[in-house]
């Protein structure tokens, strides 16, 4: 019995270092790997038999795989809103009087483009039209 545990100690352990070789490309790979490590031992500590370490490794993996999978779906929301965020604003550098650049931020909004001192502008504005505005 004790052979078996250290036999399955050793496939955890040699799993787990794969991790940190190849890595996993998402959090639910993780969480599947991770959990099926946790379900593995759990098993075999409760159970102390080859069926009970395969169900601990089933059940662990699958709670692990859920609870990553939810983490990369709020990452993808997160990265989301803020690609979405990115999209609506455009930069435009203006080249002062002293050979200094100005960037200038500007907010799409609906056909045209909103300055930050609440002017509006029906097309992207060039820097010459820009400078009498934001420019020195």
């Amino acid at each position: 019995m004790c052979r078996s545990l250290v036999t399955i100690l050793m496939a955890v352990a040699v799993s787990l270092s794969s991790v940190f070789v190849t890595g996993c490309q998402n959090d639910a790979q993780t969480g599947a790997l991770l959990g099926t490590a946790i379900g593995v031992g759990a098993g075999q500590a409760i159970g102390r038999n080859t069926e009970s370490t395969l169900i601990g490794a089933a059940v662990g993996g699958t709670a692990g795989y859920l609870l990553g999978n939810e983490s990369d779906k709020r990452k993808t929301q997160a990265e989301m809103v803020q690609l979405s965020t990115e999209t609506r604003y455009v930069s435009v550098n203006i080249k002062n009087s002293n050979g200094s650049i100005s960037q200038v931020r500007l907010r799409k909004h609906g056909v045209g483009y909103l300055g930050t001192r609440g002017e509006f502008y029906d097309h992207l504005p060039t820097q010459d039209e820009l400078r009498p505005v934001y420019g020195f």
